[in-house]
């Protein structure tokens, strides 16, 4: 089972706290995400059907989604086993996120004080209460219907530890908007469109819902100051964006969950190698090929569009094998 943690850690972190006089709207395109954020509130205790039932036969995500399958670890297993492994890698996977989402509130919330512009306060206070629902719902159903949490990672701590310490509002932005969430946010898509499970598959929908806006704040306020930057900062935001993202994807292993279901150290390092060599041969499913190409376009372009795609950027992106977009076949 899930080893237990500490239920709760403090981070020393101080930010500006920026006290607004004027009400009067002068950014008409944040004030139009905060009217459609008012517009799209749901309620995960009530709009949730709660009553859909975990079938205990089933997997939850995809058992592409796992590390071992199609391979002969994955061979050996009964089908209740298979069951059982995805009901654990599972439950670690939504637990990370259940985690990011509570991260994001905590972010949020910095970003409230700290932001110029009633439009954008109104916009973040609204994201605020998004993050907090999206955290009781990944929480309620993995305590109501899966029946385990996993810890937070150490490489995921490490990123939101950081973030929430960061001073400058628009370091905060692009480490979490831009980076943490745009993963999130193909996730979050690919277990909408491919879980087995009808509940999460609904859950998850609802959150993109919400996600769809969220993105919007930083492309409407960091171009501006990206631009006002010195070359110095702009360096310094650009750094950021990159080991933001290396903290991001390291560490993403569910190594608790195969030791859960009695995969032994040797084994685990042996899944480890596997799912090295196949990320190089690039033998995912279709849904884990789409998967990546989402995410790595949506980083490249969201980086291009605030102006922090230099040419040092694109070598970084590039070693940690995230390339340009390539047209479709259509265009």
């Amino acid at each position: 089972m899930p080893r237990s943690q500490s239920a709760s850690h403090t981070i020393n972190a101080t930010t500006p706290a920026v006290f607004e006089h004027s009400f009067v709207v002068q950014d008409q395109d944040m004030r139009g995400l905060y009217e459609k954020a008012k517009r799209d509130q749901w309620n995960a205790s009530r709009d949730i059907d709660w009553s859909q039932e975990l079938d205990p036969d089933k997997g939850i995500v995809a058992d592409g989604l796992i590390d071992i399958h199609g391979t002969p670890y994955w061979d050996q297993l009964s089908p209740k086993q298979r069951a059982e492994l995805n009901r654990h890698f599972s439950a670690w996977r939504i637990s990370q996120l259940m985690y990011g989402e509570e991260f994001a509130m905590l972010i949020c919330s910095q970003l409230v004080e700290m932001v110029r512009g009633m439009d954008a306060k109104f916009f973040l206070a609204t994201q605020v209460m998004d993050e907090a629902r999206h955290s009781e719902v990944l929480a309620r159903y993995l305590h109501d219907k899966v029946g385990m949490v996993y810890p937070l990672t150490p490489h995921l701590r490490h990123l939101f530890d950081l973030l929430l310490e960061t001073p400058q509002w628009y370091l905060k932005t692009v480490g979490t908007q831009l980076v943490a969430e745009t993963l999130a946010v193909s996730l979050f898509r690919m277990l909408a469109d491919n879980s087995q499970d009808p509940l999460i598959c609904e859950v998850c929908r609802r959150i993109l819902a919400d996600e769809s806006r969220h993105m919007g704040f930083g492309m409407l306020s960091l171009p501006d100051q990206v631009a006002e930057l010195s070359e110095q900062e702009r360096r310094e935001a650009e750094d950021f964006a990159c080991e933001s993202m290396v903290n991001l994807l390291q560490g993403q292993f569910a190594h608790e969950a195969y030791e859960a279901v009695g995969f032994n150290k040797t084994e685990i390092e042996d899944v480890q190698r596997l799912r090295r060599e196949i990320a190089r041969k690039n033998e995912y499913a279709l849904f884990r090929q789409r998967f990546k190409r989402d995410f790595h376009s949506a980083v490249w372009n969201n980086l291009s569009r605030v102006g922090l795609m230099s040419e040092r950027v694109r070598e970084r992106l590039g070693a940690m094998g995230i390339t340009a977009p390539q047209p479709s076949a259509a265009a």
